[in-house]
């Protein structure tokens, strides 16, 4: 695919997206914009040195059931997605600079559907074990209340069976995969996703269907 002026990276929580998308976008010059800005949902629920949880996120994540957390996380980005749609064309489409969109909002199925041009797509997936130990480094897990601890176990719960829903449609679809362990440097995922997107024939679609 050559003159690429969007590329689309999606995945589960904590895979990298965002440091992968900043690191390609500041290398080809392009924009660098995230789906979580779009429109809000219950975002994690843990501290940070300048944010307490809410009380509407600790009550969704310490109430729903798995089953029902994706439920709703799905409908949200279900929302989100002509949005999406209006990003991507106005981009792929436009004069200015590109543009690399990362989110969990980009679910294989929509992103498959896309036509606009000179654009493409992967999905960045990661061993559980890696996501785990990635997010009880991030939200301090070891030094949380039993009760804090509850909420970021259910969070990662939501955040493994996600990709499991992920990886099954990026599968199915015969779409981009790039499994990340953490070997690699953010430029070198960069490098990988950059050439994933270059070898596409169509949005997220490989010249040579994977086996």
């Amino acid at each position: 695919m050559s003159g690429i002026r969007v590329i689309l990276i999606g995945g589960t929580s904590h895979t990298g997206k965002s440091t992968t998308a900043r690191a390609l976008a500041e290398r080809l010059g392009f924009s660098h914009a995230t789906t979580d800005h779009l429109a809000r949902h219950p975002g994690r629920p843990w501290r940070t040195p300048d944010r307490e949880v809410p009380p509407h996120v600790a009550e969704h994540y310490g109430t729903l059931p798995l089953d029902e957390l994706i439920d709703s996380v799905l409908a949200h980005y279900e929302r989100q997605w002509p949005r999406v749609e209006e990003i991507v064309a106005e981009h792929a489409a436009g004069e200015g600079p590109g543009l690399v969109l990362e989110g969990s909002a980009l679910w294989p199925t929509r992103v498959a559907g896309l036509t606009a041009p000179r654009t493409g797509a992967v999905w960045l997936t990661a061993p559980d074990a890696l996501l785990r130990e990635r997010m009880y480094t991030g939200s301090g897990h070891a030094a949380a209340s039993a009760p804090e601890r509850h909420l970021i176990d259910v969070f990662l719960a939501r955040t493994l069976r996600f990709q499991e829903l992920v990886r099954a449609e990026v599968e199915r679809l015969h779409l981009a995969e790039l499994p990340v362990d953490g070997s690699r440097t953010a430029g070198e995922t960069a490098d990988a996703v950059l050439s994933a997107v270059s070898a596409q024939e169509s949005v997220g679609r490989p010249r040579t269907p994977r086996p």
